[in-house]
């Protein structure tokens, strides 16, 4: 597997001119090449900016329900989320649209040893509650997050018979028991959709949880599908801390084990593209497959 070539060379050349072009006042500010990513190149705009590009035509609806909603969702939760501060729009050769985001310092979750991450369990599980209301009807929509289990069912199944896992047959058996869980039956309420540890940014000794990253997945559904997190992101007893706070029921923990399944194996497949994740991948399988 190699990751999908970018279809536009977003470059620090084509930055510098947006920016001259669109957000003068911010055009002498140093430019630093972050990261290009699987579907958008992130560029930092001085100490406290950063700069969010699609790279993908497949991209470019989800950072637009970034910049539609987020606004929005931000002021009723207790953490800061990349609320773009600036909209770009085509120009300079570029087709697409593009966000100015705060930067958010600290150090990203993945890279926090998991015991350190326990501290901020409570704070993750305020984040959950306080966003999981009720969505209008006109959220986004996402055929691979918050929707029931069963959709999922043949994805899940040709990923746990490829040969690229370990301990296959202990997934293919959990997932088959976890996937029986009764179905949501509540409103669809709003999802992050992408819970795992590189998507939380820590701060401190210990530590606080100073932000949620990319809410590229953004939709409405069924709350288990953030609610994997007890698995992706913390270990036993950060996972009971984290429950703790949460209000769910035994189904919905059920279902949200099984997301973390999906979401893990997902993580754990494409190790190779994302090799900063390749630890994250292997650490959502074992707390899955542990006695919980």
């Amino acid at each position: 597997m190699t990751a999908p070539v970018a279809e536009i060379d977003v470059n620090l050349d084509l930055v510098a001119r947006l920016l001259r072009a669109q957000q003068p006042d911010l055009a002498d500010r140093p430019l630093r090449l972050v990261a290009n990513g699987w579907d958008n190149t992130i560029v930092r705009l001085g100490d406290d900016l950063c700069v969010r590009l699609p790279r993908r035509q497949v991209a470019v609806q989800l950072l637009v329900n970034e910049q539609r909603w987020l606004p929005t969702i931000a002021t009723h939760l207790p953490l800061s989320v990349p609320t773009p501060v600036r909209l770009g729009v085509p120009g300079e050769g570029y087709p697409w649209p593009w966000s100015v985001c705060r930067w958010f310092e600290g150090e990203i979750a993945s890279m926090v040893p998991v015991v350190e991450r326990r501290a901020v369990a409570a704070e993750l599980a305020e984040f959950m509650n306080r966003l999981h209301v009720p969505a209008p009807d006109d959220a986004p929509a996402n055929p691979v997050r918050g929707v029931p289990l069963v959709v999922r069912d043949e994805q899940i199944q040709d990923r746990l018979t490829s040969g690229k896992l370990d301990r296959e047959d202990e997934l293919r058996d959990l997932w088959d028991e976890l996937r029986a869980a009764p179905e949501w039956t509540g409103p669809k309420v709003w999802l992050h959709g992408d819970p795992h540890p590189a998507n939380l940014v820590l701060r401190g000794q210990p530590a606080t949880l100073a932000a949620v990253l990319d809410f590229g997945d953004l939709t409405a559904g069924d709350p288990a599908t953030d609610l994997a997190a007890a698995w992706l992101v913390f270990d036993a007893e950060g996972r009971a801390a984290f429950r703790a706070g949460i209000e769910a029921d035994e189904a919905t923990w059920r279902r949200a084990r099984a997301w973390a399944l999906a979401i893990g194996t997902a993580i754990a497949v494409f190790a190779d593209i994302h090799p900063g994740l390749a630890d994250a991948g292997e650490h959502a399988i074992n707390q899955v497959l542990s006695a919980d």
